[in-house]
């Protein structure tokens, strides 16, 4: 169930994203990629659907002690979205999160502003935003990326990824119109355990995807 990398993720995952758009199911795609690991597999659905792709900046808020742990997201200019359950359990309050939150939404901006380099951001009304990423572990940069999406008003909205948490994969079905997930493995720790090749992606890599390089 392994991928070999990125790439033949995006190969696998864009031959059932053609099975729908084949029957009339994605209409006008966008394709919408969460850098920077989102980025190699949306290339490959992209030029499948030969449809226009780009990036949505999340940025996920970790822990305080721990921040590979997400209790959190942040996707443009919006609040924070926080996992309450998560925070409950670990004690944390969302003051405790400030400084944090501070720090990615520095980075977002960051982020923004080099890979979109002056270009606007796609219009979606009236059109399928097709969002991609590598995987889910826990789902809270996900839903909070596809309810930003939602709020610019796509026709249809589509998640799209090779893999995912089975929990999340429940929970992310509620919040777009069709979930298309290649495995949903029972027992999963980490994204990163599904692919031979995982290698960190980095800026570079992503603007090379953008140029069509």
């Amino acid at each position: 169930m392994r991928f070999r990398d990125r790439a033949e993720a995006g190969r696998e995952l864009a031959e059932q994203l053609r099975i729908r758009q084949d029957k009339g199911e994605l209409p006008h795609p966008v394709v919408l990629a969460l850098p920077r690991g989102g980025v190699a597999v949306a290339r490959e659905i992209a030029e499948v659907l030969q449809a226009p792709l780009d990036v949505l900046v999340v940025r996920k808020i970790g822990a305080p002690f721990h921040e590979e742990f997400g209790v959190g997201a942040l996707a443009g200019e919006d609040p924070p979205v926080f996992d309450e359950g998560t925070l409950y359990r670990l004690g944390l309050g969302e003051a405790d999160l400030a400084p944090v939150v501070e720090r990615e939404r520095k980075e977002l901006r960051r982020r923004e502003e080099r890979y979109r380099q002056g270009r606007p951001a796609p219009e979606l009304r009236g059109r399928t935003a097709v969002v991609v990423d590598d995987g889910v572990a826990t789902g809270n940069t996900a839903r909070v990326a596809v309810r930003a999406v939602r709020n610019r008003s796509p026709e249809r909205l589509v998640l799209a990824v090779p893999v995912c948490a089975p929990e999340a994969a429940e929970e992310l079905r509620r919040e777009v119109d069709e979930f298309v997930c290649l495995h949903e493995p029972r027992l999963f720790s980490a994204v990163g355990e599904w692919y031979e090749d995982f290698r960190q992606l980095t800026d570079a890599d992503v603007l090379q995807v953008l140029r069509g390089d």
